[in-house]
């Protein structure tokens, strides 16, 4: 598949198991991962610190193996899962890093171009997230309000 802003190819990358099993050698059940992954999110790590720190950790390579849901169906059934998706606010804090930057240094033009996609990308999921309900729809993203959300 082609890139979005480079046009160039993709580079072809490993395949998942056609059958994911879970291994014979984990000793986790489903119960015991749901909450330390309850344990990570009152600690205030995203859905994927979580999984890190799974695989890292305690060797779980996969926690939708071990219980049969993602990260964050499971918080969101904990209904802990944030406000803001986890992908979206890593995009706004990037953006507001690189404002930072181009205050600094305003000659920057591929840091210009950097932050003109970068805010293409928070849209196009904003809108994204706002059909399919995870946000609300009177939501929006405001560059001059995006550093309430860092902070």
């Amino acid at each position: 598949m082609a890139r979005m802003h480079s046009r160039k190819k993709g580079k072809s990358g490993s395949t998942k198991p056609k059958e994911p099993k879970k291994p014979a050698w984990l000793g986790q059940n489903a119960k015991e991962t749901e909450l330390l992954i309850v344990k990570y999110a009152k600690e205030g790590k995203t859905a994927a610190q979580i999984g890190l720190a799974m695989r890292d950790e305690y060797g779980i390579p996969s926690v939708k193996l071990v219980t049969g849901k993602t990260i964050s169906q499971i918080l969101a059934g904990k209904k802990m899962q944030p406000e803001i998706p986890d992908d979206v606010l890593a995009l706004i804090k990037k953006v507001v890093f690189v404002k930072k930057h181009l205050e600094a240094n305003k000659q920057d033009m591929t840091a210009k171009r950097g932050l003109r996609l970068t805010e293409s990308k928070v849209n196009r999921l904003v809108k994204h997230y706002k059909r399919s309900g995870r946000l609300p729809a009177d939501w929006s993203y405001d560059p001059e309000r995006i550093k309430l959300y860092v902070e």
